[in-house]
This record gives structure tokens, sequence and C-alpha cells, in this order.
């Protein structure tokens, strides 16, 4: 999995590069064919403080993108709301994909009118 993280108007510090992605290892952990995440974090310049802080995610697995945003006065808090949405995010496509494959029945095939 390759995971990228970057930051928009701020410095991503090592210990808010490590808060991210022990976040993430909850998603990688429900669902293993997770190719690709890149997170974005911006401080947004405006006047109301209390959603200045952004985290947004693109998630890359097998067969489909998936994205999530969260706004927050605190970006940690936004992290945290983050990877409840992409968890919930990826729960939800595993349990569709999983649910397409599931095992056919098999027709019964004793004997009829037209065997004999």
């Amino acid at each position: 999995m390759n995971l990228t993280i970057s930051g928009h108007h701020l410095e991503v510090t090592p210990a808010l590069r490590g808060y991210v992605t022990s976040k993430l290892d909850r998603i990688t952990r429900h669902f293993d064919q997770v190719v690709d995440v890149k997170v974005l974090l911006t401080i947004d310049n405006m006047k109301e403080k209390e959603l200045r802080q952004r985290a947004e995610c693109n998630i890359h697995v097998k067969g489909r993108d998936l994205f999530a945003e969260s706004s927050h006065a605190d970006l940690y808090a936004a992290v945290d709301e983050l990877a409840d949405k992409l968890d919930r995010q990826v729960s939800r496509y595993k349990t569709r994909t999983q649910d397409h494959h599931h095992e056919t029945h098999r027709r019964h095939t004793g004997s009829t009118a037209l065997d004999s």
C-alpha cells in the first residue's frame, strides 16, 4: 500500500504523520485490497475558526476510488472524523463486493419424465 500524506498551508510533522498513519491502519486491517492512499491536510484562511482545519483522503481500492473529507476546529479531530467516514465506506464496499460473489444454487438433477 502506498501512503502519501501532504499538507497545504501547514507542515506535516512526524507526530501528525504518525497519527494519520495509525488511524488509517484501521482501514487496512478491515480491508487488505487497498492499493493507494492519498491524504491532504489543509488549513484554510477562513473567518470561521470552527471549520478551518480540513482533512481529505482518496483511497484507491481494487476496482474503485473512495473519497472522504472532514472539517473541524482541531486537525486531529478532523482526522478522527475522516477515519470514521472512510471506515464506513470501506466496510460498505467490502460487503457489497462479497454479496456479489455468493455461491450459486445448484439445480436438482433428478430424473424427470423427459429422461425416460
